[in-house]
């Protein structure tokens, strides 16, 4: 049911020295950004395919100075199926919704406590138009 690892989710203290890091040095490209009003608060970086790098501006300071895991994504072939299968296995599902970039999405927590978002995406999805997502 798993297709493959969709994207990483890592906390940035500085977004624009953790741009320059993928895209200038790295030379990876930014598929799209995530905007709270006019301000810029994060960035989907392409790695290949339908993986992607989330990146969002970290409020709380880093612990160590070092960026933290947020969560990682899984894109799954039938969220509907999935999420099913989870609960009648007795698995804590959230319910599912079209996120802002207009992908299915669900999320469950792993014995450890890592958060795991179940993603299905759409036609409409940022990951495939490029376009801006608008966050509250």
């Amino acid at each position: 049911m798993i297709k493959r690892l969709a994207h990483i989710c890592i906390g940035a203290a500085d977004l624009e020295r953790t741009e320059q890091f993928y895209v200038d040095l790295l030379g990876m490209e930014i598929a799209f950004e995530f905007m709270r009003g006019d301000e810029r608060i994060g960035f989907y970086l392409k790695a290949g395919g339908t993986s992607f790098i989330e990146v969002f501006a970290e409020r709380e300071s880093l612990k160590d100075g070092r960026a933290s895991l947020k969560h990682f994504c899984l894109e799954v072939e039938d969220i509907d199926a999935l999420i099913a299968k989870l609960t009648a296995q007795g698995i804590d599902v959230s319910r599912k919704k079209l996120g802002a970039d207009n992908a299915w999405q669900a999320w469950i927590t792993d014995p450890n406590g890592l958060r795991i978002e179940l993603m299905q995406y759409s036609e409409h999805s940022a990951q495939f138009t490029g376009e801006p997502v608008m966050l509250d």
